[in-house]
């Protein structure tokens, strides 16, 4: 039904976009449809609302962060033609159109606007804590993100939100799919932690010995074999 929804929106572009002749008129004519007919805009008042990540609330409300509104800027640019790429700068997510002679950085976040070099720098130092940023490095930040890269940042995201609401069924759910597109052993001890915080001992005693095996020198070795006792006697009182 969403997916439906989506082509119905690229039919409505589709029928303008003829008349675009150029990838800025290409932009100006998605800019002008998503944002001030459609009416989508950035969940300012409720930021950490776990619905702005979710595709189909997005659709459905309006409303979203950085990266889910960019992953839609993106799949409707893409269906006009127009070359867009994720870019997964620090702090918040954007988009970028090469073109010739260098990149525009686009905000879907902020109506699709334009984000200039300086306000780029800015934006990074803010977040990284650093003084001063070369080209070069901003150069480097503003690389593409490669689909892979899109979902576990979105699933980062959304991690992060549940265990703040004190959520761990769904955080668990959340961090069990990050164990399986990256299998970083860090998300599977927080998976592990999450199975204790859930009442799964058997499932956290796993993850939880598999982290300490491959990280036995990490900083938080005490506190992981600490959980991992108290898993074990959890198994040990229910027998």
């Amino acid at each position: 039904r969403y997916l439906q929804r989506f082509d119905a929106h690229v039919e409505t572009l589709q029928a303008d976009a003829m008349a675009a002749a150029s990838a800025i008129d290409g932009l100006r004519l998605l800019n002008r449809y998503l944002f001030d007919q459609q009416g989508f805009s950035g969940n300012f008042l409720d930021y950490y609302d776990p619905r702005n990540s979710y595709l189909h609330e997005v659709l459905d409300r309006k409303l979203g962060i950085p990266i889910s509104l960019s992953v839609l800027y993106m799949e409707l640019g893409q269906r006009l033609g127009l070359k867009l790429e994720g870019v997964s700068f620090p702090g918040h997510f954007l988009v970028r159109l090469p073109v010739d002679g260098g990149l525009i950085g686009l905000d879907p976040f902020h109506g699709g606007k334009s984000v200039g070099a300086e306000e780029l720098k800015l934006r990074a130092r803010n977040v990284l804590g650093q003084e001063s940023l070369s080209d070069a490095d901003l150069r480097g930040l503003l690389g593409p993100a490669e689909r892979r890269d899109v979902l576990v940042r979105m699933l980062g995201n959304l991690k992060g939100i549940y265990s703040q609401r004190q959520e761990p069924e769904r955080a668990l759910t959340v961090c069990d799919r990050l164990v399986q597109l990256t299998g970083d052993i860090e998300e599977q001890r927080d998976r592990g932690l999450l199975y204790q915080a859930v009442g799964a001992h058997a499932a956290a005693v796993r993850d939880l010995e598999a982290y300490l095996k491959a990280r036995s020198r990490a900083e938080d070795v005490e506190a992981v074999r600490v959980a991992l006792i108290e898993a074990r006697s959890r198994i040990a009182r229910l027998h």
